[in-house]
């Protein structure tokens, strides 16, 4: 298999938000669908590159090298960052044809037509002619694998985010995070936003999204980041014992025997307190901390009289409804970072799977050498079979990132050739995923969710397109999109006008019977 050099970026439009507000909607242009490289035999290090086709009544030309004679429109691929377009050079593997594929813009998602000699197959089912949409996967036969998406036309430039914070295309950021989606850009901005504050953070996100990542990154970027970084897990706090592990102790207070200690809040002083699965502190526990998260850091010592001041942020980090929060004491994060789940930045996904497996690579290079590609860099390559990358692409996930993780192991543990292939039971629980999605897909084509249905779901989450997809019972927040277009519903106007509690959520309708009064 050839392993070119990584492409260069022939051209680049710059663009510049020019003020200092959030980015517009006219910055950040219009919804378009696009094809994303989700794997390349030849090329692997495209991976990530974008193909935009602006809409058009002609046939545009997918294929190997520059423009055809006959002067037909082509397909060109782009690496899409904040504020730029780089323009890439045209594909070069030999074995697809100049002329593979014509490819048409429709009202629905894209026309492909196999023109050229290499097989195409539309998730997975060999086909000479198809219409897919965003989600759809492709592939060019043992050549190219591309992901059908709909995305930002254009990633806002950046305002807060230091240049020393970006990495190379396709590569994991000084951060610790990767990703070239608007979704992990816009990740990136609000946490690289929150670092230049002192505000006390809630980050929000599904199982296995990075909480911990995210709350490291923030203290990376913040003003001392040279400071203490202490993190814990709420369920691991011993029942009994929660106050003396957060606030310290005095000796043989309150048990005897119990040795003197500063508590997570006093070991946090000048840094970061990270505080994990949150959600498992008791209500009362959560008004405990409630004066301590206020401006001055005010806080006591079990069986200490003295007053204490800690200064440090307090991140707090869960994947349970924010709003199930002691109101209050959700009220002192004053900012909330929501985490993408793999679902909402499924392009992702190749760009991960090829660092997960060059980390097996390093960490156990006995069991991954017949995969890995002889090479003279010390970085590991390490060979996957299309197919593999198909499975994960259409996988509905439920732990994100641990899953893929395991699934990756899995795979290397039963591959048998000198490609890490696609796991049997993954291949089945896969097909399983998209039969049932298939049969979604045909009932809400015979019933939509109502325009009623629609502005409730979208209430109710704030306007978050994702979960109110999966309330509404959608495949994909794509298909939540659309149906937020025919209506032409202003989802930014609506989650404005959302009631909300001070953790960014939308205030339940009733508190619980038994919740405890406020505590400070």
């Amino acid at each position: 298999m050839g392993t070119p050099d990584r492409p260069t970026i022939s051209s680049a439009t710059t663009l510049d938000s020019g003020h200092g507000g959030p980015a517009s909607t006219e910055e950040r242009g219009p919804d378009i669908i696009a094809l994303v490289i989700a794997w390349s035999s030849h090329e692997p290090d495209r991976v990530g590159e974008i193909a935009v086709l602006a809409p058009s009544s002609s046939d545009a030309a997918l294929g190997r090298g520059a423009d055809d004679v006959r002067g037909e429109p082509r397909v060109r691929f782009w690496r899409q960052r904040p504020g730029t377009l780089g323009q890439c050079p045209p594909l070069s593997s030999p074995s697809l044809s100049r002329r593979q594929l014509l490819v048409r813009p429709t009202e629905r998602g894209l026309r492909l037509e196999r023109v050229g000699r290499c097989p195409m197959l539309v998730n997975g089912i060999v086909r000479d002619v198809a219409e897919i949409v965003p989600g759809d996967v492709v592939q060019l036969r043992s050549e190219l694998v591309l992901l059908c998406v709909e995305r930002q036309a254009l990633i806002p430039p950046v305002r807060f985010l230091p240049a020393s914070a970006m990495a190379a295309f396709g590569e994991v950021d000084p951060l610790g995070l990767l990703g070239e989606s608007p979704a992990m850009w816009a990740l990136r901005e609000r946490i690289a936003f929150a670092a230049k504050t002192p505000n006390h953070v809630l980050v929000h996100g599904d199982s296995g999204t990075g909480k911990e990542l995210v709350a490291r990154a923030l203290h990376a970027l913040s003003a001392d980041p040279q400071g203490p970084f202490v993190s814990r897990s709420a369920a691991t706090l011993p029942e009994g014992l929660i106050d003396a592990e957060l606030f310290g102790n005095v000796r043989n207070y309150p048990n005897p025997g119990m040795p003197e200690r500063a508590g997570l809040i006093g070991e946090a002083d000048g840094g970061t307190l990270f505080l994990d699965e949150v959600g498992e502190l008791p209500p009362e526990q959560q008004a405990h901390l409630l004066r301590v998260l206020d401006r001055d850091g005010e806080y006591q010592r079990l069986g200490e009289g003295r007053v204490r001041r800690s200064t440090f942020r307090f991140v707090a980090a869960t994947n349970r409804d924010p709003r199930l929060l002691k109101h209050d004491f959700a009220a002192r994060m004053t900012l909330r970072i929501d985490v993408p789940s793999l679902a909402e930045r499924r392009e992702d996904i190749p760009l991960l799977a090829a660092h997960l497996l060059e980390r097996a690579a390093r960490s156990s290079p006995a069991v991954a050498a017949s995969f890995v590609e002889a090479r003279h860099e010390t970085r590991p390559r390490v060979r996957v079979d299309p197919a593999l990358i198909e499975m994960l692409l259409a996988r509905a996930y439920r732990t994100n990132v641990r899953e893929l993780e395991a699934i990756l192991w899995q795979a290397i543990a039963e591959s048998q050739s000198d490609r890490v292939s696609a796991p049997s039971a993954s291949r089945a629980s896969t097909k399983k995923s998209r039969m049932v999605a298939r049969a979604r897909g045909e009932e809400e084509g015979s019933r939509a969710p109502s325009l009623e249905e629609i502005t409730t779901a979208l209430a109710e989450h704030g306007g978050s397109i994702p979960r109110a997809a999966r309330a509404l019972g959608l495949t994909s927040r794509f298909a939540l999109n659309r149906l937020v277009k025919h209506h032409g519903l202003d989802v930014a106007r609506m989650a404005a006008a959302a009631p909300r509690d001070g953790s960014g959520g939308r205030r339940p309708k009733s508190a619980p019977k038994n919740a405890p009064k406020n505590a400070k």
